[in-house]
């Protein structure tokens, strides 16, 4: 049987704290402005913007996946790796095969409903606690490459489609965190289901800040460079980062209530 302590020294993600979904805001934003500053302002469009993204989250993951302990700057360096790739595939799913955001999001929410679903039935449980093998590990990155692409084609469908804005998408995204957040400290609902459901709805909120920066002003951004908030946003994980703590997260058994 394995001890508490030796699952701690084995984990290979931080602890779930208000630094954590901090930086993870950040870097979904940074995945916007950067995966737009690939494809658009550079004028390489969604394909082979995806085509440069998938192959640096590819790398990034082997990496993560072969470290035999938890690197704050590797797991982040991988996250914004799905949301740069997320972002250019999205666009491309949404908008150069004429998908569109609603058929997008469908599809895309299957695709992460089935990665859960199959991670389930082959590990027993997708809870959060203990990412410690590379079976495991694995099924949590493709999720958070789903959830994270899901995300930019929501954040888009909302600002765009809904006629909200991008402001309004942002205020409508942290409102609904806010409401897990509530849930998490006064309901008995699972945490591993409300951790999973922030998890997607940080991304269309970095989606809407992200074009908020660097949207031209006539469609309701701040027009600002998409290559220079990228690197301000950068800078800011950075700093975050290295503030936070470098040990993975002490999660512990979790709580019976909690476990989906």
């Amino acid at each position: 049987m394995v001890s508490p302590m030796n699952i701690e020294r084995a984990n290979k993600v931080p602890q779930v704290t208000l630094a954590f979904w901090i930086i993870k805001i950040a870097a979904t934003t940074l995945g916007e402005t950067g995966g737009d500053a690939l494809s658009m302002s550079m004028n390489l469009g969604y394909a082979v913007a995806t085509g440069i993204f998938a192959v640096f989250f590819i790398a990034a993951v082997i990496a993560q996946v072969s470290a035999k302990g938890f690197h704050p700057f590797l797991y982040w360096t991988v996250i914004v790796a799905t949301t740069t790739v997320g972002t250019t595939m999205a666009d491309f799913a949404t908008r150069s095969m004429g998908i569109g955001y609603i058929g997008g999001s469908l599809i895309l929410f299957a695709l992460l409903m089935f990665t859960l679903a199959l991670w389930r039935y082959s590990t027993g449980s997708v809870s959060v606690n203990a990412i410690s093998s590379p079976k495991v590990e694995t099924f949590y990155w493709i999720t958070i490459l789903f959830s994270n692409t899901l995300g930019t084609a929501l954040g888009d469908f909302l600002a765009d489609t809904s006629g909200l804005g991008y402001e309004g998408g942002a205020l409508a995204f942290g409102a609904a965190l806010l409401l897990i957040a509530a849930a998490y400290y006064f309901t008995r609902l699972s945490h591993t289901l409300l951790f999973w459901t922030a998890f997607i709805l940080t991304r269309p909120l970095g989606a809407t800040l992200g074009d908020i920066l660097t949207k031209p002003l006539d469609h309701g951004g701040l027009d600002l460079s998409r290559f220079t908030s990228s690197a301000v946003i950068a800078v800011f994980m950075i700093i975050c980062i290295s503030f936070t703590s470098k040990r993975a997260g002490s999660h512990g058994a979790p709580y019976r209530r909690n476990s989906i």
